[in-house]
């Protein structure tokens, strides 16, 4: 499985996605970004936005934002 998950260190929203990847025993790989928005050039490459999390989920061609909608996702789609 290749997942990529952007995430800020400290972020309330990105700790949510990485407990439920693990919690779903998802293996991926985390990307950390930049506090400034405007640093984050890689986020906006990968998914329009400058905004995390970000997930990017390549097996199933993936990318998506809101930790609600990321959580529902991982859930619904990538749990064991």
């Amino acid at each position: 499985m290749t997942s990529t998950l952007y995430a800020l260190d400290g972020c309330p929203y990105c700790e949510r996605v990485h407990d439920a990847l693990a919690e779903a025993d998802v293996e991926y790989d985390t990307v950390w970004v930049e506090e400034l928005h405007s640093a984050r050039d890689e986020v906006k490459r990968v998914s329009g936005q400058r905004g995390v999390p970000v997930l990017v989920d390549d097996d199933h061609g993936v990318t998506m934002a809101e930790s609600e909608r990321i959580v529902e996702y991982v859930d619904r789609s990538l749990g064991s």
